[in-house]
């Protein structure tokens, strides 16, 4: 993971730059928890993010795109 710091703290990364890639906020909280899930069971981390904890590491993946999730309909 990265050493620089958010500085921007539950401000980063913002609700409206996530909902671009995932519909609703309810799946967004629950794809960040599952993601999160992972990466502190396995250390799985896709991106060098600037966020130190792992749900907000998720977000960050999530945000840049790294993150797939289909939902059923």
């Amino acid at each position: 993971m990265s050493k620089s710091k958010n500085t921007e703290g539950l401000r980063y990364p913002s609700i409206d730059e996530l909902l671009t890639n995932i519909e609703s906020k309810y799946k967004l909280a629950y794809a960040a928890a599952m993601r999160a899930k992972i990466i502190r069971e396995k250390n799985d981390v896709t991106i060098d993010s600037k966020c130190s904890k792992p749900v907000g590491v998720a977000l960050e993946e999530i945000k840049a795109g790294k993150i797939k999730i289909d939902f059923e309909k």
